[in-house]
């Protein structure tokens, strides 16, 4: 599903225009992403939790050429779905 395919589905399930439901859903992401910046975890019952993963300076290596290169420290945006969603998923465990 892309972003128009999930923009439709959303506009159709709230009963809202396509452009309403994409406002809602930018809405959202904007949120995420600025409570990620400023370190804050988004949790959302039953779904799961947008948080802030800190990746460490590491020597990498170029798949090309073998060469090592260095990789810089960096954050990066990770989801934790929740329980409910896990067994929702996986109905026979």
């Amino acid at each position: 599903m892309n972003k128009a395919d999930l923009v439709a589905a959303v506009a159709a399930s709230a009963d809202v225009s396509k452009a309403k439901a994409e406002e809602v859903i930018n809405a959202f992401v904007d949120q995420v992403v600025g409570a990620a910046k400023s370190g804050d975890k988004v949790t959302w019952p039953g779904f799961g939790s947008f948080s802030i993963s800190e990746r460490a300076a590491r020597t990498g290596r170029n798949p090309q050429t073998g060469e090592t290169v260095q990789v810089k420290a960096s954050r990066a945006l990770k989801f934790s779905a929740s329980t409910k969603l896990k067994s929702d998923l996986n109905p026979h465990r």
